[in-house]
C-alpha cells in the first residue's frame, strides 16, 4: 500500500507560520511525509527585496534567506503533521550547524528545500533538521539546525 503524502499551499502556510512578506520564503510544501520529510518551494523572482542591495546588478539570494527558507519548510511540515493550524505557532533557531553554500540562487530559480527530521517527536519543543536546497537538482545549500517550538498557553 502506497502512503498518501501531504502538501500545503500558501493558505495553509500562512495558517500554520506567522511570516508575511518580505519575509515568507516558501510558497508551497509538497511530499509532507509526517514528521520524517518533506519538499518546500520557493520561486525566486527579481522582486524580491534583497535584491535591491544584494547584489546590485548581479542578484544573488542571501544564504541566510536559503537557510531560513528551509526551516520554514521544517515548521510547515511539523505543522501540518501535527495539525497545528490557526494555533499561533512561532519557531525559533537554537543551532545552525554544518552549514555550506555550493550555488548562487538568483531570479527565475526555483528552490528546492529538502527537509528530514534527525531528532523530535510530536509533542516536544526541541527539533533538529537536516535541510538541503537545490535548484535543477543541484545543490545550493545544506544545513542541519535545531529549532524550538514554541506554542502560546492554552
Amino acid at each position: 500500500m502506497t502512503k498518501q503524502l501531504k502538501s500545503a499551499d500558501i493558505g495553509l502556510i500562512q495558517r500554520i507560520l506567522p511570516h508575511r512578506y518580505p519575509f515568507l520564503l516558501v510558497d508551497k510544501v509538497l511530499d509532507i511525509d509526517g514528521t520524517s520529510s518533506a519538499r518546500g518551494i520557493k520561486n525566486v523572482t527579481m522582486n524580491e527585496p534583497h535584491f535591491q542591495g544584494h547584489f546590485p546588478g548581479t542578484p544573488i539570494m542571501p544564504g541566510v534567506t536559503i537557510v531560513e527558507a528551509m526551516a520554514q519548510t521544517a515548521g510547515v511540515m511539523i505543522g501540518v503533521a501535527m495539525d497545528m493550524a490557526d494555533r499561533d505557532l512561532l519557531i525559533f533557531f537554537m543551532a545552525i550547524d554544518k552549514c555550506k553554500f555550493r550555488r548562487k540562487v538568483g531570479p527565475g530559480d526555483v528552490l528546492e528545500m529538502h527537509l528530514t527530521t534527525l531528532r523530535g517527536k510530536p509533542g516536544g519543543k526541541v527539533w533538529k533538521f537536516a535541510g538541503r536546497a537545490t535548484v535543477e537538482g543541484e545543490v545550493a545549500a545544506e544545513a542541519e539546525f535545531t529549532a524550538m517550538i514554541d506554542l502560546p498557553k492554552e
